[in-house]
């Protein structure tokens, strides 16, 4: 069982930046594969970000095209913490991100919200124009 919760959403303008940060309780977040989610009113859930299991530097990761080359997934296993770290945001990214993890073992993380287990609250990210 691991608890998470997400922190660092808000309103920025296009072009601007936000760190999210996903806190997660437990002492077997090492062992997780952990991602990011985003959901837009009226819209599925989608994978943003993923990161394997492991050790925090040379994990396995995974973007959405949407995300790739302007957001950077990472976690500080001593600190049992997620980051995304989001840059040169759109309108279109606007969204609830939400934080997962999955304790089943796998070669690559998951890509879809079915392979995650454990969900935070979400937290809400409005980029304006």
């Amino acid at each position: 069982q691991v608890q998470l919760v997400e922190s660092g959403g808000g309103l920025v303008q296009a072009g601007g930046s936000l760190r999210l940060s996903c806190a997660a309780s437990g002492r077997t977040f090492v062992n997780y594969n952990m991602a990011w989610f985003q959901q837009a009113p009226g819209k599925e859930r989608e994978i943003v970000a993923a990161i394997g299991s492991g050790g925090s530097s040379g994990a396995s990761t995974h973007y959405a095209l949407s995300a790739e080359g302007r957001f950077t997934i990472s976690k500080d296993n001593a600190k049992n913490t997620l980051y995304l770290q989001m840059n040169s945001l759109k309108p279109e990214d606007t969204a609830i991100y939400y934080c997962a993890a999955d304790p089943t073992w796998r070669r690559v993380p998951g890509t879809s919200a079915n392979q995650y287990d454990y969900w935070g609250q979400g937290t809400q990210v409005t980029v304006s124009s």
